[in-house]
């Protein structure tokens, strides 16, 4: 049997909105795992390079020939070579700096470098990080919305309880701590109150607010909030 809250049924019940926070949370993932792996293995690369350089390197009786011994494609060998080159280009007016100074910045400069590209794609992650969750929130009470209107409106259950029993599902069925909605008329609140509490059948012309929310205390909250008329073929959606 096909399970009706897989990804399946997801997509394939899904509006555009939800089918874009879902391909939106895939691409996030996908480039996350991506620059994971990817500095997986360029930490594991510097590791051996560097264990490399150590046993290489400090053994060659000279500079020139201590940096032939490293890769091509090292980093300590792009190191190296901008030392030699530090050193090779003190003359003219960089004689009068220090020669020790000015070898010293070439070889700060080449490890500020390497450490640049080192960091590449780790403001991606931090910009996953702190986005991922607002996302998917939001994909989350979008879906409690759409859920409890087709099923809520059509009689088959409380909007209320269809709200609630999604939340919880998603995990946060402490954190929605008000009514689903109300009815409105003359006055912005009348009844009826969209709770467990309140009995009242749903009636052609009636016009009330579905408005599922999360809070997170001290984090964030969400909450959709929509004005929806009910009609004979289920609802109208007036909010625009």
């Amino acid at each position: 049997m096909d399970n009706p809250y897989g990804l399946n049924a997801l997509w394939a019940q899904g509006d555009l909105v939800a089918k874009a926070t879902l391909l939106i949370l895939v691409v996030m993932s996908l480039a996350s795992w991506y620059v994971i792996v990817i500095k997986f293995l360029e930490q594991n690369r510097m590791i051996r390079l560097g264990r490399k350089a150590q046993h290489t390197f400090w053994q060659a009786p000279s500079l020139r020939q201590g940096a032939d011994t490293l890769n091509d494609s090292s980093p300590f060998r792009f190191i190296a070579e901008k030392a030699l080159q530090g050193a090779g280009q003190h003359d003219g007016l960089l004689g009068a700096v220090d020669f020790n100074t000015w070898v010293t910045m070439s070889i700060q400069r080449a490890m500020s470098n390497v450490q640049n590209r080192m960091q590449n794609g780790l403001a991606l992650l931090a910009t996953v990080g702190s986005t991922a969750p607002f996302v998917g929130l939001f994909g989350t009470v979008w879906g409690i919305y759409h859920a409890l209107v087709s099923i809520g409106l059509s009689g088959q259950a409380s909007i209320d309880k269809v709200a609630r029993e999604i939340i919880q599902k998603a995990g946060f069925g402490e954190k929605f701590i008000h009514t689903t909605g109300h009815g409105v008329g003359i006055d912005i609140h009348e009844q009826p109150r969209l709770s467990d509490k309140d009995r009242t059948v749903l009636k052609n012309g009636m016009v009330i607010t579905v408005e599922p929310g999360i809070y997170i205390e001290g984090s964030f909250g969400v909450r959709i909030e929509d004005t929806v008329v009910v009609t004979k073929k289920g609802r109208e959606v007036l909010t625009r």
